[in-house]
């Protein structure tokens, strides 16, 4: 049996717009914006981020992807080695804004994670969240500042967005637990 679909390739380019521009809106402009995709999927997202607002405001805000692997809570409860995938930021994150980004936002505990890591690179301004899907079940106060598409879920059920970087098509689907 398939996955049901939930988003396809222009149901996930409507959304990239509409953040971008709530991002812009939020922002008073791109000025002091930077965008920190969580590695990996939450990056290629930012990076989608900074072209569409650079295509509305004329702006290249500066774009970073963010490694949480060791700042995860569940680090050693975990059967399988974890994968490094690599932080790159190369910009001051101190008093700017960050628009911290992830592909599916659930129990909060992947955000937290990335909070503590990128407090390691300076003192922002003001940190925001952009998801491209929010499923609820929050295990942590967390909530997202920019949001794609808020799908109803089960806490069993898992929830994967495919990206054409990553896995060659943009889609969203639910899957049954195995």
């Amino acid at each position: 049996m398939m996955a049901p679909r939930l988003a396809d390739e222009a149901e996930i380019r409507r959304s990239v717009t509409r953040i971008a521009h709530e991002i812009l809106e939020r922002n008073r402009g791109a000025e002091g914006v930077v965008l920190v995709g969580i590695a990996a999927r939450g990056d290629d997202l930012a990076r989608r981020l900074a072209t569409e607002i650079e295509r509305i405001e004329g702006v290249r805000v500066p774009v970073g992807a963010l490694d949480i692997t060791f700042y995860r809570d569940d680090i050693g409860m975990r059967g399988e080695a974890p994968e490094v995938k690599g932080t790159r930021i190369d910009f001051d994150v101190t008093g700017r804004t960050v628009v911290l980004v992830d592909d599916v936002l659930f129990t909060g505990r992947t955000i937290r994670a990335a909070l503590d890591a990128l407090v390691d690179f300076g003192r922002p301004e003001a940190i925001q969240l952009a998801v491209l899907v929010d499923r609820g079940h929050r295990e942590l106060p967390i909530r997202a500042d920019f949001v794609g598409k808020n799908v109803p879920t089960r806490k069993d059920e898992i929830v994967r967005v495919a990206l054409k970087e990553v896995d060659g098509e943009d889609a969203v689907v639910v899957e049954e637990p195995r």
